[in-house]
């Protein structure tokens, strides 16, 4: 259920709604917006307790939520959320970039990405320092090293850090050092995990997994949600079929259909989505063009040389390409990078 408070409800008000909800047993999430303060009433319990909320005081009305994922549907909140973590802004008229290596291999290699992108047009750091692989004899990441590279990057740059963590009991040393927690896509649905980012203050960028739907997707973000992490992104990555031309498919359409059914900010991969350098740039820009709120790229010094996904890799020059292309699309779409 959602109780819609009046305009004029008062923080007193909608501290004794929150007491209400949580007598009923449900949790309460309150979302302050721009026209309206709401409380979502969430859990296992039906709405039968509709009447009795609806004569609370400053409340205007009590409605259900039809959709299964309910703290990040647009009934709840109808209007996009920003999300914020450091230099990195994503959501609203400006698009985030986040970029960098695949993975964190030495001081001089990060460094010199943080600079390039940053100069580039970039907002944000990518890189691991965990890295989950397929085959157990490629490269698994420098780890608490890696993360005290990307930490040094950032204090040289100002760059906000994104990096991927694998296991819950990492995500308090990966908060220690990240600004954005990254969910790759195998993690999806590691229930355990996304509860434990959920708890976590750092904000969480959530990649769709290869064969997960759209609603196995928000229903995943829901996990983190309900923890009491507001600050989630929706990562489009590429999912699974039967093409092979590209690594994954890289379906485009998910871009305006999340923003139609989620107030959560959409970010887009294309690196991943293809799994060709040569289509990132392509990808990149209709990826703005079809609305996204930020994109993820893989950028390196030496891609023929990196230790893990180099064939999908810029590098600075190609990268500083792509962002001026972008910016020309991302202005006739009335946002700015």
């Amino acid at each position: 259920m959602i109780v819609v408070m009046k305009p004029g409800a008062t923080p007193a008000q909608v501290q004794h709604m929150v007491k209400q909800v949580e007598a009923l047993g449900l949790k309460a999430h309150v979302i302050v917006g721009t026209e309206r303060t709401v409380i979502a009433a969430v859990g296992s319990k039906r709405d039968g307790n509709k009447e009795s909320l609806e004569s609370g005081p400053g409340v205007a009305e009590v409605v259900p939520i039809s959709a299964p994922y309910k703290v990040a549907s647009r009934e709840l909140k109808p209007e996009p959320s920003v999300i914020v973590a450091g230099s990195l802004s994503v959501g609203g008229a400006k698009v985030g970039v986040i970029a960098g290596p695949c993975s964190v291999e030495t001081e001089e290699q990060i460094l010199s990405c943080a600079q390039a992108v940053k100069k580039a047009g970039a907002t944000a750091l990518r890189g691991g320092a965990f890295k989950p692989r397929t085959s157990p004899y490629s490269f698994q990441g420098l780890k608490e090293d890696g993360l005290k590279m990307l930490a040094a990057a950032r204090d040289a740059t100002g760059l906000a850090v994104v990096t991927e963590v694998v296991a819950s009991e990492d995500v308090d040393l990966v908060s220690k050092y990240a600004d954005v927690l990254q969910i790759g896509a195998r993690n999806m649905q590691n229930y355990r995990l996304l509860e434990a980012v959920g708890r976590s203050p750092r904000a969480v960028l959530l990649k769709r997994g290869p064969s997960a739907t759209i609603e196995e997707l928000l229903l995943a973000a829901e996990y983190i949600l309900d923890g009491g992490n507001p600050n989630v992104m929706l990562c489009e990555r590429g999912i699974r079929t039967f093409e092979s031309h590209t690594r994954f498919t890289l379906p485009l359409a998910t871009v305006p259909y999340l923003q139609k059914k989620t107030h959560l900010p959409v970010v887009v991969d294309p690196s991943h989505g293809t799994g060709h350098s040569y289509l990132v740039a392509a990808m990149c820009t209709a990826g703005i063009a079809a609305g996204a709120d930020g994109l993820i790229v893989e950028v390196h010094p030496d891609p023929e040389h990196a230790l893990s996904d180099g064939y999908q890799t810029l590098n600075f020059s190609e990268f500083e390409e792509v962002m001026a292309r972008c910016r020309r699309v991302a202005a006739a779409m009335d946002k700015v990078m």
